[in-house]
């Protein structure tokens, strides 16, 4: 501190002065041509100074580093090292991360696995702790339930933020005892939300249980009622689930104050972060939207930081961390330099970093799959409409309609419009299979499953015929996890995901290049482009997201609260 106040007072020289950039000043949303002066990891002063590092900044832009507010690692499908090294080159300095993905198939050990893994990366990891495993009653997963009692030992690990996504808000808003004990635990801290759809008094009461955020608003009228309802909105924009647009457009037509609001990703993949961006991709978003520039940073940076108490991170400003960001282009947010905790990070030397191997086996042997044969993904079809999953374009929400399936001796027959989807318990519990028809994921001569299928992860697939369904789950459970497409009786690709059949242990460029193929081959098997062939698969199964739900118990449906 009185090397920052000398600094400050110009009786001693900085370690780094940015010189002659031009600050986005998150306080007052101006654009001020100014020099920053850095002390270790912080920001001394802004002004006139000199240092022992100075970087030339003319003509460039100083910003604050992006925060992602909302996420989960294991979407990306690498460990946190490899996507710190994506991430951290668009300018994402701190996340915000559920790891219930991992928590779902592994209990405790896939905590500690992430609380273990996030300390080998330069970025800054807050761990949100899982509140919803599993995520219904009817999900059947790897790890059983998590109680109040047993976050409680975590507490006191200073890595452990807050409580993440309450999933379960029909729960909640019933005052059931388990969520309260849970809510109650973790009262003095941040409580993410999660309540796709809910309105009214059951929205009231569900703010009035303490949830500080909601990131599931898909259009303007959902988030509007969230923002007036006391929730900062987290404004989703990943890989399947893309809301920005919707929201921003009717928050700049109605002239709404975006104080309350920041950004998230929820779910992204490599591929898309590598080819479009990550919280970069939302402020560029914005602006072309018509959200002012220094507003769109702001949302990106100090609202994020100011909505979990992070008081001294966000801004470029006296005595915040030197999270900060050299930017090339203000509207087209090209991040030129990273700067983290006052230290210039080196790609070059990040990139070059291995992943620490993993030896246990219990993180790599979770796929136990029963004996399948075709008599088990038979669909009983006699000309009487049935309910039928209808996927819905760039979001992870579905829509339900009733119709009649085309059969032959009485059983679905499934071709391009009504392919079969089935999900299959994997954890090696039950061995149930439920099997449901489903439109607008196209697929022909072939068939695509993964083990990544949130929440409980077990096995879903989705095809035009019974062979290639087989074929694609035999494949994943030989591989041990991961995704798996088969046509016309051969396998044409895979990825192995053998960390808990949802991440790889292979590098980031390892994961992205396989991955770019297997979309390419799912698009040429007729996947339509608003469609993601993997993320929009793996939300198939989440039973706290409308419409209708495919579980291994059977099809759900999520408004009724039952199984149909």
């Amino acid at each position: 501190m009185e090397n920052l106040i000398n600094v400050a007072n110009g009786k001693e020289i900085a370690d780094i002065v940015l010189k002659n950039g031009y600050v986005i000043n998150v306080f007052t949303e101006e654009i001020i041509q100014t020099d920053v002066a850095i002390v270790g990891n912080r920001i001394a002063a802004l002004g006139k100074y000199e240092g022992k590092q100075t970087i030339d900044c003319t003509g460039k832009y100083i910003a604050p580093g992006f925060i992602d507010a909302h996420m989960h690692i294991e979407s990306a499908m690498v460990t946190p090292l490899e996507f710190s090294k994506y991430a951290l080159a668009k300018g994402t300095t701190t996340v915000f991360a559920d790891p219930h993905e991992l928590v779902n198939v592994l209990g405790q050990k896939g905590l500690d696995f992430m609380l273990t893994s996030i300390e080998e990366t330069p970025m800054t990891t807050h761990i949100m702790m899982p509140s919803c495993v599993p995520a219904t009653d009817i999900d059947n997963n790897g790890a059983g339930e998590i109680l109040a009692a047993d976050m409680a030992p975590y507490l006191e690990d200073k890595q452990v933020f807050g409580l993440a996504e309450m999933m379960r808000f029909d729960d909640v808003v019933k005052a059931d005892e388990k969520i309260l004990d849970k809510l109650a635990l973790f009262k003095n801290q941040i409580v993410d939300g999660h309540a796709p759809g809910l309105t009214g008094k059951p929205l009231q009461a569900y703010r009035a249980a303490g949830i500080d955020t909601e990131h599931e608003a898909e259009n303007y009228e959902e988030a509007i009622e969230k923002l007036r309802a006391g929730f900062k909105l987290l404004i989703r924009e990943g890989s399947a689930a893309r809301n920005l647009e919707p929201i921003l457009k009717g928050f700049v037509e109605h002239d709404i104050a975006l104080d309350q609001c920041m950004f998230c990703t929820d779910d992204k993949h490599l591929e898309d972060i590598e080819k479009e961006g990550h919280i970069d991709f939302c402020v560029r978003k914005a602006i072309t939207l018509g959200v002012p520039a220094a507003t769109a940073y702001k949302m990106a940076s100090y609202n994020a930081a100011r909505a979990y108490n992070l008081h001294d991170l966000g801004a470029v400003g006296a005595g915040y961390l030197a999270d900060l960001l050299i930017i090339d282009d203000l509207d087209q947010v090209s991040v030129e330099l990273v700067i983290k905790n006052g230290e210039i990070i080196d790609f070059d030397q990040l990139n070059s970093q291995n992943i620490a191997p993993v030896t246990d086996t219990d993180l790599l042997n979770s796929v136990k799959l029963p004996e399948i044969n075709q008599e088990d993904l038979e669909l009983k079809a006699d000309n009487s409409p049935v309910k039928v999953i209808n996927l819905v374009a760039q979001s992870i929400l579905t829509r339900g309609s009733e119709e009649i399936l085309p059969s032959v001796e009485s059983k679905f027959e499934a071709n391009k419009v009504f392919n079969k989807a089935c999900v299959i318990e994997r954890h090696g519990h039950s061995g149930g299979i439920g099997v449901s028809a489903i439109k607008g994921y196209n697929i022909e001569n072939g068939a695509i499953a993964t083990s990544v299928s949130h929440d409980a992860h077990n096995i879903t697939v989705v095809g035009d015929n019974d062979a290639d369904i087989l074929l694609a789950v035999k494949e994943l459970d030989r591989i041990q996890g991961g995704y798996v497409i088969a046509s016309k009786g051969e396998i044409v690709a895979a990825l192995p995901l053998e960390l808990a059949g949802i991440i790889s242990i292979q590098s980031g460029k390892t994961v992205q290049a396989q991955l770019n193929k297997m979309v390419a081959h799912a698009r040429a098997l007729g996947v339509p482009e608003s469609i993601d062939p993997f993320m929009t698969l793996s939300f198939i199964a989440l039973t706290v997201i409308p419409e209708l739900r495919l579980t291994d118990n059977g099809l759900y449906d999520v408004n009724l609260g039952q199984f149909v």
